[in-house]
């Protein structure tokens, strides 16, 4: 089936089956390899994207239901200059291990920044929680969030 994506602000045509996962398309098919499969049910957030600015599971979705929408993933955030802040703040504050649930805090962390910018640690860790990481115990990970906060502030 014909669907025409806007991915990341671009328009992407594609002749996919409108039932695959939205997270397989953006790899198999776009070639964004950032947002990753950790659970495949939901449950992890590694996958997370930026759906008309809110944060969903790509695996959860099926890619005929975003047709038309705006489809917003962790290559997005970066600049060819620079690291968007809270990528920036995840490396120097060491928020990161293996990397698998990285890049969807990231897009989770910078819609944090965009929708809640007065957000205190609680407010932030609450608004994380659909992001599971196995690695970092989540104290680095929420200085990071609030380091990148605060300098916007």
């Amino acid at each position: 089936m014909n669907l025409e994506l806007n991915v990341n602000g671009e328009p992407r045509p594609l002749d996919v089956d409108p039932w695959r996962r939205l997270l397989d398309v953006l790899r198999e098919d776009l070639g964004l390899t950032g947002s990753k499969e950790g659970c495949g049910e939901g449950e992890c957030g590694a996958c997370s994207v930026l759906l008309d600015g809110e944060p969903v599971n790509s695996c959860l979705l099926p890619v005929g239901a975003v047709e038309g929408r705006a489809v917003r993933t962790v290559e997005d955030l970066a600049s060819a200059d620079a690291l968007h802040p809270v990528q920036r703040a995840l490396v120097d504050l060491a928020g990161t291990q293996c990397g698998i649930c990285t890049p969807g805090i990231a897009v989770t962390a910078a819609w944090i920044l965009e929708t809640h910018p007065e957000a205190d640690r609680a407010q932030v860790r609450t608004l994380l929680a659909g992001n599971l990481c196995r690695c970092t115990g989540y104290q680095l990970v929420v200085d990071a969030v609030m380091a990148a906060l605060e300098a916007q502030r």
